[in-house]
């Protein structure tokens, strides 16, 4: 039987998934009793799945030093879902035409967010122009779409400069972070999920969602196939550095699929710096880690 062996590449790094190309398990395996996964478990690998697949798209579109926006209102401005998002159009068509003129294309992902008292703002991240003062240029379109804001007719002539707060994609961790930032579900009984009780089923689902321009590329894994005996070696011994690229511990995942009882593997390799020199790095197999080593 056939393991599949996932290929994402990215300039700086290359992830790995390796996999029983299969339903119920590999030839040579003891298959375990079956188990069925709670709904809290399908929900939490659903959303690990989908974290995945934004930090992924983030890291094939975006740069550690792309910036990361946060456009609000003044204290104490309480606009409608409809309204924030049609700001968030308006400043989106300014910035889209900023960027046209310098011959640059404007990338970005956002969602809109309720804050701790209620009032409804958007989180963005954009692509930086590198020869340019690209926070200048974002902090103006947001003032502009303001101004065309029904903002205006509850505050007319109200302060609308500096309501937009920005740091660097390194700055707020990594992609891995910002993607389970945009992809955040409210815990039950937390602060934010009694605050979306207040509002409407079709403003929830907006609230909840996130949304992104459609120039962004959508990374699609090289597929490679391997026998079972191949990828038993490989879990027996662990995984080889791609040469120039060294595997980051903290990302290496060998064990069971609960679920199927099947063996898989996942890790991530990060490209040398060209003046480090390539050292061996000792073979560490990480065990799965309690409801981390759910099947993803």
């Amino acid at each position: 039987m056939a393991y599949w062996h996932d290929i994402y590449r990215f300039d700086n790094s290359i992830e790995h998934e390796l996999k029983f190309a299969g339903k119920w398990g590999a030839k040579g395996e003891k298959r375990q009793k079956k188990k069925k996964l709670t709904p809290e478990q399908v929900a939490k690998n659903n959303q690990r799945a989908k974290e995945t697949r934004m930090r992924r798209t983030m890291k094939a579109n975006f740069h550690p030093k792309d910036l990361w926006c946060c456009c609000k209102y003044p204290a104490g401005v309480r606009l409608t879902v409809e309204e924030v998002k049609n700001d968030k159009t308006n400043f989106l068509k300014i910035l889209r035409q900023e960027y046209r003129k310098r011959g640059s294309p404007l990338k970005w992902i956002g969602r809109l967010e309720v804050g701790e008292r209620g009032g409804i703002h958007f989180h963005i991240l954009i692509n930086r122009l590198w020869t340019e003062q690209t926070d200048a240029i974002i902090a103006d379109a947001w003032d502009r779409a303001l101004q065309k804001s029904a903002l205006q007719k509850l505050r007319p002539g109200c302060r609308t400069q500096g309501l937009v707060d920005w740091r660097s994609t390194y700055e707020e961790g990594d992609f891995k972070d910002l993607a389970a930032y945009i992809c955040k579900q409210p815990e039950r009984d937390s602060q934010e999920y009694e605050q979306l009780s207040l509002f409407p089923k079709e403003e929830q689902k907006e609230l909840l969602s996130y949304s992104s321009s459609r120039n962004l590329i959508r990374p699609e894994p090289e597929r490679k196939r391997y026998s079972h005996r191949t990828v038993r070696k490989l879990i027996q011994d662990g995984p080889k550095p791609t040469p120039g690229y060294y595997i980051d511990l903290e990302s290496l995942y060998i064990g069971t699929n609960p679920y199927t009882g099947y063996s898989y593997c996942k890790y991530i390799e990060i490209k040398l710096p060209e003046n480090r020199i390539k050292s061996t790095l000792k073979k560490r197999i990480h065990p799965p880690r309690g409801d981390d080593a759910l099947w993803t």
